[in-house]
């Protein structure tokens, strides 16, 4: 890996493109008519898209450490920079499908792209102030997109998410505290040097710390109850953000840390991230089995995912496929989400899994593809999620934690049944006459939301062609 002492701008091209698109939405909003904020949105997307291409290209252009060793380039961060703009991008769409008219529509799409950057800096970061800096960039514009609606369940979201955050910032606060008294340093590779001989109980707290902050970012157990109340509090559309774009950052952040400062701790980290795994992925199983509410269920199936992407964070430096199984299930995970996201905003209306299979009647494309995206996250070839899990549990296994491989195995087919739960309606309805569209609903005649339909088709698409792709490239090499 390069490593760079100069600043380098052009390594943050991504990001720079998503500032300018924050800024330059922000302004043109200012002078916008407010039927027409819906330019602001084209901004967004462009920033987004360009984002995406730069990052693919930074992908090719091999890794290097920039900004005097505090901000790494390598296939964690332009995996991450991929998912983040394809997620984002999303979101507008869905976002415009909800908020258009809305007086405050064009900060919802400024929020959402400060967001997307404070999720790159957390995959990208290597200095602990700068992920502190990262924590706070992903988390404060996403209180107010919790709450945007400013209804009680919005107002009710938005504070719950804030008090968590703020715990967990506190907490991983003291843990950066505790590693620069033991080190004296922030860098990830002076950290590496310094924490195999520093004291035990500074380095215990300071590890436990920084978990917290990023389990939080990421969803997981035992900072996980914000998740349920602020995704079913919120829209669909930022419910999809929240549960997907902050996610893939803090895992790359969690994947980062025991990779390269915490490889060497006298700690156990590795026990205490696979132990998070297990509950995470137990505990969002068990949580979504009695689940109606189809936002719930998917917050539910957030925190499980969780734990299935912490599996191959604990065994960080210790196989080489650890890398490969990471991005795989990111991109892959980031694309299927936002689907199953993007089938509930369809039906802004239905508030449980019955009201959803009403609605579709008729419809057996759109049922088609929440096939695709809910089996998709179960693990279902040819998906790229499969691709991603069967990566993991090898990851995992080559990492010397079969026991975790088990469990992982026994709830990925636990997680099958809840998932049908909301599958087996949609598909019994299919031949049903159409019900009417709900009082209120911006959907169209036949109570069905165009814009955030596409994203769920273009969503179960793009989770099969990933998969295919991700699967010829690991029986070529």
């Amino acid at each position: 890996m390069t490593v760079g002492h100069g600043p380098e701008p052009l390594a943050l091209l991504p990001e720079i493109l998503l500032l300018a698109g924050a800024v330059g939405g922000l302004l043109l909003g200012l002078w916008t008519p407010q039927h027409r904020q819906g330019r602001v949105a084209v901004v967004a997307v462009t920033a987004l898209g360009g984002s995406a291409a730069a990052a693919a290209v930074g992908l090719a252009a091999g890794d290097r450490v920039v900004f005097s060793g505090t901000w790494t380039v390598d296939a964690v961060t332009g995996v991450v920079r991929l998912s983040v703009a394809l997620a984002s991008a999303a979101f507008v769409v869905l976002a415009r499908s909800r908020f258009t008219g809305h007086p405050r529509e064009t900060e919802v799409y400024v929020l959402g792209l400060l967001g997307a950057v404070g999720a790159n800096a957390l995959a990208a970061a290597s200095d602990l102030l700068l992920l502190v800096a990262a924590y706070l960039l992903a988390s404060v514009p996403l209180y107010a997109l919790a709450g945007f609606t400013k209804d009680a369940r919005g107002v009710e979201a938005s504070l719950k998410y804030y008090l968590m955050g703020a715990l967990t910032g506190v907490l991983m606060l003291v843990g950066v505290t505790a590693l620069v008294l033991a080190t004296g340093r922030t860098g990830y590779g002076e950290l590496a040097a310094g924490l195999a001989e520093a004291p035990r109980a500074l380095t215990a707290v300071g590890v436990l710390g920084l978990l917290a902050g990023v389990s939080f970012k990421a969803g997981a157990v035992p900072v996980h109850f914000w998740v349920p109340d602020v995704t079913a509090g919120t829209t669909p559309a930022v419910g999809a953000f929240l549960t997907t774009v902050p996610k893939v950052g803090a895992v790359a952040a969690a994947f980062r840390l025991l990779a390269e400062p915490f490889a060497g701790v006298p700690v156990d980290v590795a026990l205490v991230v696979a132990l998070l795994a297990a509950a995470s992925m137990t505990l969002g199983n068990l949580a979504a089995f009695r689940q109606d509410d189809p936002l719930r269920l998917l917050a539910y199936s957030a925190i499980s995912q969780v734990g299935y992407l912490l599996m191959v964070v604990a065994v960080a430096g210790r196989t080489d496929v650890a890398v490969p199984a990471l991005t795989v299930y990111l991109l892959g995970y980031a694309v299927t989400n936002v689907g199953a996201f993007a089938a509930a905003a369809a039906l802004p209306g239905a508030r449980t899994i019955s009201d959803w299979a009403t609605g579709v009647r008729h419809r057996p494309w759109v049922v088609v593809s929440l096939a695709v995206v809910l089996l998709g996250l179960v693990g279902t070839p040819p998906t790229a999620v499969f691709v991603g899990k069967v990566a993991v549990f090898t990851a995992t296994g080559d990492g010397g934690l079969m026991w975790l491989v088990v469990l992982g195995a026994a709830n990925t087919v636990a997680s099958l049944f809840y998932y049908l739960r909301w599958l087996a309606p949609a598909f019994r309805a299919v031949s049903e006459p159409p019900a009417p569209a709900p009082p209120g609903s911006p959907a169209g005649p036949d109570g069905l939301a165009a814009a955030p339909a596409a994203v769920l088709h273009c969503s179960a698409a793009g989770a099969v062609v990933l998969g295919i792709a991700a699967g010829v490239v690991a029986a070529l090499g």
